[in-house]
């Protein structure tokens, strides 16, 4: 997972519920890694992509 890509996350996750496009349930959804990709990411990632989802099961509903 790139460094582009965490910053996204990151954003989105701190950026709010609403979007020009809609809530962040109706433009976002739940960030799903293989092991491989996984075991490569730095703890910043890591806490990014769990904040993301953590956001997503409280507001959205989402499952693990």
């Amino acid at each position: 997972m790139g460094k582009g890509l965490i910053a996204a996350v990151v954003v989105a996750a701190l950026g709010g519920c609403s979007t020009a496009k809609g809530g962040f349930c109706a433009v976002s959804s739940p960030l799903r890694l293989s092991a491989r990709a996984v075991d490569t990411l730095s703890n910043e990632e890591a806490r990014a992509l769990l904040a993301h989802n953590r956001k997503g099961e409280k507001l959205c509903g989402w499952r693990p």
